[in-house]
């Protein structure tokens, strides 16, 4: 019996389950929200919300743990001059997971992550 359960595993090892959520977490970054699969977007939205709280803070040590999380430069620029400025008086629930129903090709059920905030006009 397990007593506490960990981290999703995903069906990976652990190198390619670690570029898996660093790659969303940048893409959602990015982009703001990203379509993928219900335990995906369940296991990358704390990661995503560490990395808002870290662009709260904005020094240059957070500033270095972000960068060494993250893929790009440019993910990194916009957390912490657009993203941190606008979650700046946002105590945490950073984040919002969507459920919009089951892949045509498999039947997985798919959510869409999103930063709040970022809604469709």
């Amino acid at each position: 019996m397990r007593h506490r359960f960990g981290n999703a595993k995903l069906k990976r090892d652990v190198g390619s389950r670690n570029s898996l959520f660093k790659n969303l977490t940048t893409s959602v970054i990015l982009e703001e929200r990203v379509i993928t699969t219900v335990p995906k977007a369940k296991a990358i939205q704390p990661m995503v919300e560490k990395m808002i709280t870290l662009a709260k803070r904005d020094t240059l040590h957070t500033r270095r743990q972000a960068a060494s999380f993250l893929t790009t430069p440019a993910s990194v620029k916009k957390l912490f001059d657009t993203l941190g400025s606008r979650f700046g008086q946002r105590n945490g629930g950073y984040t919002r997971i969507t459920r919009l129903g089951n892949r045509k090709g498999d039947g997985a059920e798919l959510a869409m992550l999103e930063l709040v905030g970022s809604e469709l006009v």
